[in-house]
């Protein structure tokens, strides 16, 4: 019986997911009861749930990225494999989406060789972090942005940023129980920009330890505050230890802005 594979990119708002990946609903979950095998409320889960749905048999769905619960995705990349060759790609993200819930969607959906693997075949990917730095808070987007009122040296936290790019032990700024024995990572560009009340920081590397780029935002915050100096970051990476960077920036600001495959790149 013939398979194809899919790439497919989705954009998802994280608020009510315990992040991309399927979680078991284990004995510590208190809140709805959930259909038998479904578990917790995740990306993943809704995902396989909706496509297996429309192909009549049960998929399994791999993202690039494992979000943690409450960031959101503009272009997370993910596949999966089916016998249902007769529906057209189209037709089949179109059936999908109108079983997904309405806070996430397949942007778009190509068949790829069985050779592509979302988590392998990843070259770099890119996040967003948005803080609404104002004295009112967001109300209408309180899910979305990290609020903070006080007043933020952008020159200094931009100065900052660049002093994470090139390739470094990341462990100081890597969540303790991340489980990599290598914390050498390369950060490609890092970026601070103001749009109004809106800080924009960006970050794109080839990979990244757990809650890096939140621990980043949060140290780069503590520099516009006057906590840290820019000069300070060269030496929290050199020492290698969690305690000497800033505080972790809430999930709820981050997304994963856009994720680059091989199949992107002309040979």
């Amino acid at each position: 019986m013939a398979v194809q594979r899919y790439k497919i990119l989705v954009a998802y708002r994280g608020t009510r997911y315990h992040g991309w990946q399927f979680q078991p609903s284990g004995g510590t979950w208190k809140g709805p009861a959930f259909p038998e095998n479904e578990g917790l409320p995740t990306v993943q889960g809704q995902l396989r749930k909706a496509i297996s749905q429309v192909v009549g048999h049960a998929v399994h769905v791999a993202g690039s990225s494992r979000t943690d619960a409450g960031v959101h995705a503009k272009g997370q990349v993910a596949h999966f494999d089916t016998t249902a060759v007769q529906i057209p790609p189209e037709g089949l993200r179109r059936a999908v989406n109108a079983r997904l819930p309405d806070d996430i969607v397949i942007r778009r959906i190509d068949p790829v060789d069985d050779s592509f693997d979302a988590i392998h075949s990843t070259l770099r990917k890119r996040y967003q972090y948005l803080v609404w730095n104002d004295d009112t808070r967001p109300a209408l987007i309180p899910d979305l942005a990290w609020h903070r009122w006080q007043t933020l040296d952008l020159d200094a936290m931009a100065e900052a940023a660049g002093r994470f790019v090139g390739t470094h032990d990341f462990a100081s700024f890597a969540q303790p129980g991340h489980g990599r024995s290598n914390t050498v990572r390369t950060v490609l560009e890092c970026s601070v920009s103001r749009r109004g009340p809106r800080l924009v920081f960006g970050v794109c590397g080839r990979g990244f330890l757990w809650r890096m780029v939140r621990i980043m935002v949060g140290t780069l915050v503590q520099v516009g505050l006057g906590n840290h100096r820019p000069e300070d970051i060269p030496r929290m990476i050199e020492a290698r230890d969690r305690r000497v960077s800033g505080p972790t920036a809430p999930a709820h600001g981050l997304y994963l802005q856009w994720v680059e495959c091989r199949t992107d790149v002309a040979e």
